[in-house]
Parts: C-alpha cells; sequence; structure tokens
C-alpha cells in the first residue's frame, strides 16, 4: 500500500505536479500557500480542541 493510497485525487495530482512540472518559482510560490495554509488549519483545529477542553471540566 502506498502511503499517499488514502489522500483525494486533487493532491495525488498536486503531488505529480510539484515533481514533474512546477518550476523554480512556482515551487516557492506553493511552498507558501501550503505552509501558511496548513499552519492557520492547525491554529483552528488546536483552538477547537482547547475548546472541548474546556467544556469536558
Amino acid at each position: 500500500m502506498k502511503s499517499d493510497e488514502h489522500f483525494p485525487k486533487s493532491i495525488k495530482k498536486a503531488i505529480r505536479y510539484i515533481r514533474q512540472d512546477a518550476s523554480l518559482e512556482q515551487l516557492k510560490q506553493i511552498q507558501k500557500l501550503l505552509n501558511s495554509s496548513i499552519s492557520s488549519r492547525t491554529m483552528t483545529l488546536a483552538q477547537k480542541k482547547e475548546i472541548g477542553r474546556r467544556h469536558v471540566k
């Protein structure tokens, strides 16, 4: 089983594009976009987790 089998098709296509076709400038832009998106989502999930803890007490 490949490690990417559980990801959506759009992610698989994006990875293929990054590996095969993206220029250096495009890679830099993609990296910035992914880093900011992941950071934002991580913060959102951490806040939800913290709110959930407060309600359990």
